[in-house]
């Protein structure tokens, strides 16, 4: 059945549209205007948005929220029936890594074979998530086996988790499409968020996401290298650091040292290693480097204590600042490795909620040695009370050698 303009009650709806990609698009779509119809099978987080409460941390999440929300543009858990209702269809699902570092299909195949029946000729099918090459052209060769005439649009978020309502307006996006009428209804979906669209062929793309994702990853790769050199032969780090970047503008892009994770930069990371048929040497080398990162640190720890004798207390488990996702997080990887090594491990984080978890001050209070893993805001006060502290981030202003 082709789609009828009479029928379309929705300008797009997010297949997906609950997580931290799907929600905060959806909302920057329903406050410009655009009725949006979310589709998702999280009915925990269905619920809460529902209520009016972001189920993740983003900044002015809730606020926003609820203004999509009392605006009459934003319709939660529509039901599979939204899609076969909508202009565009939003798809947020990608292509993540297997057990061999190579992409696997089968999320986004399941969804499209879940939805099969309510897809119409003429929608346009917006891949919002990070693909693996060829998925946009895979996606079109599966719509002309299922007899469906979609225009199929790849558009890639390249949002910083936590300020995506921000990032989404302020930053260009990526649009590309497999025909004429697609890129044009793309154009014209994004362009309710910014005026600067960058139009690209489909795997074009996709690839620009990845290598937006790789170079971010080598960068911290080869500052968390340069800190364990510095480290190893007792030199401090930050003199060097502010040596090579003060007023000096080719060393201005080198970042701080410190955990790199989550669930983008490593698997985009391998993604495109797997389709560079594994000569990708540069991510490979990333990853050992920003991967081997807490091993590292308790290497280091271990040489000048205990550890044995030790009760160890990690602040900060999220997978970076300010956020309460532990998706991939290299603490979380900190903590496994500790408590094979330890008399107990003790963990503390003001965003995550998640069983065993105590206050920052009785995390310090009970902990022999305390490592500062992740820099949230809050840490910036605290005080270690005279124990021995590993300050990743240097938060304190006290050093991070060890």
């Amino acid at each position: 059945m082709s789609l009828n303009p009479t029928d379309v009650q929705y300008d797009v709806c997010v297949i997906g549209g609950c997580g931290h990609v799907g929600l905060p698009l959806s909302i920057a779509f329903a406050l410009r205007g655009k009725r949006v119809a979310i589709v998702d099978t999280d009915q925990r987080a269905i619920a809460k948005i529902q209520s009016g409460e972001m189920p993740f941390v983003e900044e002015d999440g809730p606020a926003s929220l609820r203004k999509a929300l009392d605006s009459g543009n934003l319709s939660v858990a529509a039901g599979p029936l939204a899609i076969t209702a909508s202009a565009a269809i939003v798809l947020v699902v990608g292509t993540p890594i297997d057990g061999h570092l190579s992409p696997s299909f089968h999320a986004i195949d399941e969804v499209l074979e879940q939805y099969r029946s309510f897809f119409r000729d003429g929608q346009l099918i917006v891949l919002r998530s990070t693909l693996f090459p060829g998925t946009s052209q895979r996606v079109l060769r599966w719509a002309q086996s299922a007899g469906l005439k979609l225009h199929v649009a790849t558009c890639p978020e390249r949002i910083a988790q936590g300020y995506a309502l921000r990032e989404l307006c302020e930053l260009p996006q990526i649009v590309a499409s497999s025909s004429p009428e697609g890129l044009a209804a793309a154009k014209e979906l994004f362009s309710t968020l910014t005026d600067d669209i960058v139009v690209l062929e489909p795997i074009e793309a996709e690839l620009a996401k990845l290598y937006n994702n790789a170079w971010r990853y080598i960068k911290f790769a080869a500052a968390n290298q340069f800190y364990m050199i510095a480290n190893e032969f007792g030199v401090d780090f930050d003199r060097v650091y502010n040596g090579v970047t003060h007023r000096y503008p080719r060393g201005a892009d080198l970042p701080r040292p410190g955990f790199s994770s989550g669930p983008c930069l490593f698997k985009d990371t391998m993604q495109l290693s797997a389709f560079a048929n594994n000569q990708f040497f540069l991510g490979h080398a990333a990853m050992l480097v920003n991967e081997g990162l807490p091993n590292y640190l308790v290497r280091r720890i271990r040489e000048k204590w205990d550890l044995n004798e030790m009760t160890i207390g990690i602040l900060g488990m999220s997978f970076k600042a300010e956020i309460d996702d532990v998706r991939d997080s290299l603490s979380l990887k900190l903590r496994d490795i500790l408590e094979t090594e330890c008399k107990g491990v003790i963990c503390s984080d003001p965003f995550v909620k998640i069983p065993g978890m105590v206050s920052t001050q009785e995390a310090i209070d009970r902990s022999d040695l305390v490592i500062l893993a992740i820099p949230h805001k809050a840490y910036s006060k605290i005080e270690p009370n005279g124990k021995p502290f590993v300050d990743l981030w240097n938060v304190l202003g006290q050093g991070r050698s060890i």
